[in-house]
């Protein structure tokens, strides 16, 4: 019967505050001695990657995990007797001191939801799988049908919420963009809304049996699907009488430097909102080092004040609903805002990257190697890398050989003014400079201005200009957010670079700060380019920092994709060593996407958007997909990474690597 979906009404909001740091307060949910939500600690947690049967293995695992930083850990329960050694693993973890509550994975199995229900502290059930169908079929559904199948569904999962009930066990209702049912397809299509009304179904069940200890998620690899779904899930939970506490995680998020980058773009940008009550970051790497990068995550937010005065909400209260003003820009719906292009900034233009090389040895052109730009001597020219910066800030110090004619050089305004030869070179002022500047590019004008600034703005000056803007303030990005809403406002087209700067913070951090900071902003449609400015990192970290959050916001395409589940005890292969090994094939292929997938419970539906599926699907078994489509089933591993270049070739999306 197709979409049904009425018009969203945005008036109630989703946060607390756009322009202020305010923690969105949610019902307290216990979770063995371990409270969730209310005003507790964002709390961390992750999952274990050992085969479930695997008691002693699984309880090591476990501890390394706890003592990097986890306060909850998850296992896989893929059948009733996994659910049932759980109680193995539970007694040794306590025989050994470790009280960590224990949380049991379950997709497709109510019978191990069940039992697991009895002996650990947390279950967490996927709605679009836990007694709903997932055949990638297109149905159509009578109103009448799709009523009966909510019944079959109820009278499925109750059974689960008396066992919870009657052991004290809290429930994650886990909804995951790429295993939405083919019923919540039909009606709802592969979209946010079908995400949250998926999970709302689940929700309603439980209520209706008084059981109210629930944590809520909605997890995507894609950022922007996963944070519009997280907003408008609390928008639709407020407008229902509920404040469940969140999980946040994006799903399949990789490894490395993309892995955290893409997770701090995702997480991060709820995190700002004032969302979210605990935290799971996927990597494709071993557990223990996720906890740490979540971590890093949260205690960013320790810091800054609650100011959400209101006293722990009973089951039924009357809440508030988030005052959120209403924005000039869709929070639930990507779109870019509309600028006037200067030069190749804005407009229809992809974002821009703008690095600082104002402190480097300007008489030594291969420094430029860091940000791109491959200097060969012999030859006397550059090669261009996919990802080579497209401005250079030079302040007040000048080259002493010639730049790649496609990066243009940015001054200070008096320097500028001073130099014989203009070309591609162009100048930034102060915004006090600019309006009282007799001369200026024709061209092009970088004008810096602090994102308190927009009053003193003369409009009809600003002509071929591009702001960089900056913030001092504690919580910038909703600061910054608040610029461009009110550029909005008045409809002021002029193309924008976000600049943010960080002072003593390591490499680490400050790919999540920044990925944080700026990611959000991307994540509404803002920006057209980006400047990290962070004195004594290396210029190669700030480059590829600066292209991977365009990436992680799939504002600008720099580099080939890989939608990599972070491995389980389900996984039938070395996902590590495997994503490795495709990368190492694959990843000069820009702008392909593909999805690495341990086993089928993540398989074609996790990969969501992928153009290229290598799905596990037994031992030494692989699965291949074009998108959701299999075209090779069963093949043995050591052949299957060919195959899958060959589907590619075939495709005529192959090159050969230069």
């Amino acid at each position: 019967m197709g979409n049904i979906l009425a018009k969203h009404d945005l008036a109630g909001g989703y946060c607390n505050s756009l322009t202020a740091y305010s923690r969105y307060l949610t019902r307290e949910v216990n979770i063995g001695d371990i409270a969730l939500g209310g005003h507790n600690p964002i709390r961390i947690q992750s999952m274990t990657t050992t085969d479930t049967m695997d008691t002693l293995g699984t309880v090591a695992q476990t501890i390394r995990m706890v003592e990097s930083g986890c306060e909850y850990v998850r296992i896989t329960a893929p059948s009733i007797k996994e659910a049932e050694n759980l109680a193995n693993i539970k007694k040794e973890l306590r025989f050994r001191g470790y009280n960590v509550p224990l949380i049991a994975d379950i997709h497709f199995t109510p019978n191990a939801a069940e039992m697991a229900a009895r002996i650990v502290e947390k279950v967490r059930v996927n709605p679009g799988n836990y007694a709903d169908k997932k055949k990638f079929e297109n149905l159509e559904y009578t109103q009448d049908a799709y009523n009966a199948e909510l019944s079959r569904i109820y009278k499925k999962f109750i059974p689960l919420v008396k066992i919870c009930k009657e052991y004290g066990t809290a429930m994650r209702i886990g909804t995951n963009h790429g295993s939405l049912s083919d019923r919540i397809m039909s009606h709802y299509g592969d979209t946010p809304r079908g995400m949250v009304e998926s999970a709302m179904e689940f929700i309603r069940m439980c209520e209706d049996q008084n059981y109210y200890n629930l944590v809520i998620s909605m997890k995507a690899s894609n950022t922007q699907v996963m944070v519009q779904a997280y907003r408008l899930l609390v928008e639709t939970m407020a407008k229902e009488g509920m404040n469940y506490p969140l999980h946040l995680g994006v799903t399949e998020a990789g490894d490395g430097e993309d892995g955290r980058i893409k997770s701090a773009v995702g997480i991060g940008t709820l995190l700002e909102d004032g969302l979210g009550d605990t935290i799971r970051v996927s990597l494709t790497e071993d557990p223990e080092f996720e906890a740490p990068v979540a971590k890093a995550l949260a205690d960013r937010y320790s810091k800054r004040s609650l100011e959400l005065g209101v006293q722990r909400f009973e089951p039924h209260a009357k809440l508030p609903t988030p005052n959120a003003q209403l924005p000039t820009y869709n929070p639930y719906e990507y779109n870019r805002r509309i600028t006037t292009a200067v030069q190749h900034i804005g407009g229809h233009h992809h974002p821009v990257v703008m690095i600082d090389v104002s402190k480097e040895n300007l008489k030594d052109p291969y420094f430029l190697n860091s940000v791109g730009y491959n200097y060969s001597a012999g030859l006397d020219k550059y090669n261009l890398a996919d990802q080579a910066c497209d401005l250079a800030f030079l302040g007040d110090n000048l080259p002493s050989f010639s730049f790649p004619g496609n990066l243009k050089q940015i001054y200070n305004y008096q320097t500028w003014l001073k130099l014989q030869d203009k070309n591609n070179c162009h100048p930034l002022f102060t915004l006090e400079e600019f309006n009282g500047a007799d001369h200026k590019d024709e061209f092009l004008n970088f004008v810096e201005v602090d994102a308190q600034q927009l009053t003193n703005l003369t409009i009809n000056q600003l002509t071929n200009v591009v702001l960089i803007l900056e913030t001092s303030a504690a919580h910038g990005m909703a600061e910054q957010r608040a610029f461009f809403v009110a550029l909005q406002e008045k409809n002021i087209q002029i193309p924008v670079i976000i600049k943010r700067t960080y002072q003593d913070v390591d490499a680490d951090h400050l790919m999540l700060y920044a990925a944080t900071d700026i990611g959000a902003l991307f994540t509404d449609g803002f920006g057209d380019g980006v400047w990290i400015d962070a004195e004594g990192q290396n210029l190669s970290l700030i480059n590829s920092t600066s292209f991977g959050i365009l990436q992680a916001t799939r504002t600008r395409i720099s580099k080939t994709e890989y939608i990599s589940c972070p491995s389980c005890g389900r996984t039938l292969f070395d996902l590590q060593e495997t994503t490795q090994l495709i990368r190492s094939r694959t990843d000069h292929l820009k702008g392909i996407k593909i999805g690495i997938m341990g086993c089928i419970v993540n398989g074609p539906g996790e990969m969501a958007d992928a153009d290229y599926g290598y799905v596990g699907t037994g031992p030494d078994k692989i699965t291949l997909y074009r998108g959701k489509e299999v075209v090779k089933k069963n093949v043995t591993t050591a052949y299957a990474l060919d195959e899958l270049i060959d589907i590619i070739k075939d495709d005529g999306n192959w090159v050969e690597k230069v």
